[in-house]
C-alpha cells in the first residue's frame, strides 16, 4: 500500500513548494528511485524543468519533461505517469494521478495558502478513509 507523506511548508510563498520537490526528487534519485513530479499543468511542469536544472550548483539531475523522455530517471509531467515509474510520485496537482496507489510513495508538498492548502486537506481525509498510511511532516521555511 502507497504510503504517503505531507510535507506542511510554513511559508506562502509558491517557489519554495517548488524548491522544496526539487530537493525531494534529488533525494530519492540519488538512493536510486524512480521520481515523477505531477504537476497541475504543462506551465507547471516547464517550470519545475527548468528549476530543476538549476536548483542546486553542486549536483545534477537528470531529468526530463514525460513529453520528451518518459524514461528518464525523474520526469516532470501533468498526466498520466510513465508506467516505468512506481517508486515516488510527488504530487504538485490539486488533484492526484488515478494511478497513484501503484507508487511506493507519495509526497504532497502544502504551504500556507488557501488555494493549496484546502484542497490538500480534502485529499488527506480522502487518504485517510480509504486506510494509506499516513506521515505528516512540518518543514520550517526562511521564505
Amino acid at each position: 500500500m502507497t504510503r504517503i507523506d505531507f510535507y506542511l511548508l510554513t511559508s506562502t510563498n509558491p517557489d519554495l513548494r517548488l524548491d522544496y520537490a526539487c530537493r525531494l526528487a534529488h533525494k530519492a534519485w540519488s538512493k536510486g528511485h524512480r521520481v515523477y513530479l505531477n504537476c497541475s499543468d504543462s506551465v507547471q511542469a516547464d517550470d519545475i524543468d527548468r528549476l530543476l536544472w538549476r536548483f542546486r550548483d553542486d549536483a545534477f539531475l537528470p531529468h526530463a519533461l514525460a513529453a520528451d523522455d518518459p524514461e528518464e530517471a525523474v520526469v516532470c509531467g501533468s498526466g498520466e505517469p510513465p508506467v516505468t515509474h512506481n517508486d515516488l510520485l510527488i504530487n504538485l496537482a490539486d488533484t492526484t494521478a488515478d494511478s497513484f496507489s501503484r507508487f511506493t510513495r507519495m509526497a504532497e508538498i502544502v504551504i500556507e495558502h488557501d488555494p493549496v492548502r484546502l484542497p490538500a486537506r480534502e485529499r488527506f481525509r480522502f487518504y485517510r478513509e480509504q486506510g494509506y498510511p499516513l506521515q505528516t511532516h512540518q518543514i520550517r521555511t526562511a521564505g
